[in-house]
Order: structure tokens, then C-alpha cells, then sequence
């Protein structure tokens, strides 16, 4: 559990209505700005096949921040 605290510290926030909302908003964020930019560099030639992995893995950071904030709003974790 200390190892997920340290990767994702926003989603062990998430104890209220306000701070789930805020804390999906942050990494809903995370996700569409770096997917814009990754979008944009994916296009070189040489180096897009890293930008699009590198895409990937922050596309499920987010997936996996906005799930473990979930799950402490309904306290399943501590």
C-alpha cells in the first residue's frame, strides 16, 4: 500500500465528494494534456513508436489514479 501512496498521491485524498471530484479533474487533465501533446509527437517518424508507448503508460497512470480514488471514496481501501 505505501508503494501506491508514493505513485498516487492524489488518490488517497479522495475521503469526500469534493476532493473525488477534484482529484478525477486532476488526472482526467493529466491524461488529456499529455495525450495532446504525445498526439503531436507521435506523428515523427523515427521516435513516435516510444511517444506512443510512452502515451500508453500515461494513459493507464490515469486510469489507474481514477480507480484507486474510487475506491477510497467508498473506503474499499485505506
Amino acid at each position: 500500500m505505501k508503494l501506491l501512496k508514493t505513485y498516487f498521491p492524489h488518490a488517497f485524498k479522495a475521503t469526500d465528494l469534493v476532493a473525488l471530484l477534484v482529484t478525477l479533474v486532476i488526472y482526467v487533465l493529466i491524461d488529456v494534456v499529455c495525450g495532446l501533446v504525445i498526439g503531436l509527437l507521435v506523428k515523427l517518424p523515427i521516435i513516435g513508436i516510444i511517444f506512443t508507448v510512452l502515451g500508453s503508460l500515461i494513459g493507464l497512470y490515469a486510469l489507474i489514479g481514477i480507480i484507486l480514488s474510487i475506491l477510497v471514496f467508498v473506503k474499499v481501501i485505506k
